[in-house]
């Protein structure tokens, strides 16, 4: 097929999202190469991705691209590549997440430099989704969603809590210092773990490099915030059986987690690829599914919307701190995080994504469990 007739087809599909090709509207593609029609249309999603890091199409406003191509639903026509179709086999056929992948998986995201996170997070270093009632800025979103988990778990000062994927120790140090719980967070990071028993050193708080199927005690609370993404559907019942194993039964366990409209077995290639190694956004189903005749549930809440600005907010700082970080990541990891980033922030605009909290017990809260926000 000729050049002019893939690029013809490109155009025909974006349009239906009002994407124009070489148009100045700040959600358009800036085509450099014309090789980019066959590898997105043979590609995919990992192709539109590899081919932004190759510099072969730029974009004003990526998160204004993914949000319209998302919210006219152009994702379900895309094709899977053969590097996309074996991570689908092998994500069914062996288990990706087991413990001896786990610290692998988290080493290629989370250790690649604590300065680059530093430099792009709030300043207690809370890699997750921020809650933005009532906040103006980062840091104060991120305040807000640490208060808030704080709340929903009726922490009591003395308490000892289980913080499930602790990652650079924002939650633990907040719940010391604000509530006066006693924190023990695991995480397969060695970065992290350096860091956060830097950040959390004089506080009640322990953080240990763990596998979280090794953690036997009891405890009067567990949390764990954007660590299931990490889980792995093959895994996601042992995750359920571990948390319950170590909550004593009066106590709460609130997990927050991103979420998604339906069950997959594998991740977006590009993500599985560049971004989060064998990581998988669960669904509705597999939380379900994976909890029954273990927890009851106590209050879901949904403020998926509120990644969008986090992600925004994390990019502005990535990209004004760009120059600090340059030396030691190059043009090519620019681009990849830059589109990571902003694509992600679109995708949760377009409601293709979304943010849980869930709250649950193991036998019910007597006279009910009041929701707050």
């Amino acid at each position: 097929m000729s050049s002019q007739n893939l690029r013809q087809q490109v155009a025909e599909a974006l349009a239906i999202a009002d994407v124009k090709i070489n148009r100045s509207a700040p959600w358009d593609l800036q085509v450099h190469d014309s090789r980019f029609y066959k590898r997105i249309l043979t590609e995919g999603t990992l192709g539109l991705g590899e081919s932004y890091m190759d510099g072969w199409w730029d974009c004003e406003s990526i998160d204004g691209f993914v949000f319209r191509v998302l919210r006219a639903d152009l994702y379900k026509q895309a094709k899977l590549g053969w590097r996309s179709v074996l991570q689908v086999l092998l994500a069914k056929l062996l288990n990706m997440q087991g413990k001896g992948n786990a610290a692998r998986n988290s080493q290629r995201h989370y250790d690649i430099g604590n300065k680059l996170y530093q430099l792009m997070l709030d300043k207690r270093m809370t890699y997750s989704c921020g809650y933005w009632r009532g906040a103006e800025n980062l840091d104060q979103a991120q305040e807000n969603k640490l208060d808030l988990i704080c709340r929903k778990l009726r922490i009591q000062p003395g308490q000892r809590v289980l913080d499930i994927g602790c990652g650079w120790g924002s939650f633990a140090g907040y719940a010391a210092a604000k509530y006066g719980a006693e924190v023990v967070g695991v995480t397969v990071s060695k970065e992290q773990a350096l860091l956060a028993r830097q950040l959390c050193q004089g506080l009640p708080v322990e953080i240990r490099l763990q596998d979280y199927r090794e953690v036997n005690e009891t405890f009067d609370h567990v949390v764990s915030v954007g660590m299931v993404e990490h889980v792995g559907y093959r895994n996601h019942r042992t995750f359920m059986k571990t948390a319950a194993h170590c909550l004593k039964d009066e106590g709460l366990f609130l997990l927050h987690t991103i979420g998604h409209n339906f069950s997959k077995v594998s991740a977006d290639p590009f993500t599985d690829t560049y971004i989060f190694p064998n990581c998988l956004i669960p669904s509705i189903k597999q939380l379900g599914t994976a909890m029954e005749h273990v927890f009851m549930v106590e209050d879901w809440h949904n403020f998926g919307p509120y990644y969008d600005p986090t992600l925004m907010a994390w990019f502005s700082n990535f990209d004004n701190n760009w120059e600090q970080l340059q030396d030691e990541y190059g043009k090519r990891f620019y681009r990849m995080w830059k589109y990571y980033l902003l694509s992600s922030a679109g995708s949760f605009r377009a409601r293709n994504n979304h943010l849980w909290q869930l709250v649950l017990s193991k036998k019910g809260v007597i006279g009910g469990y009041e929701a707050v926000r």
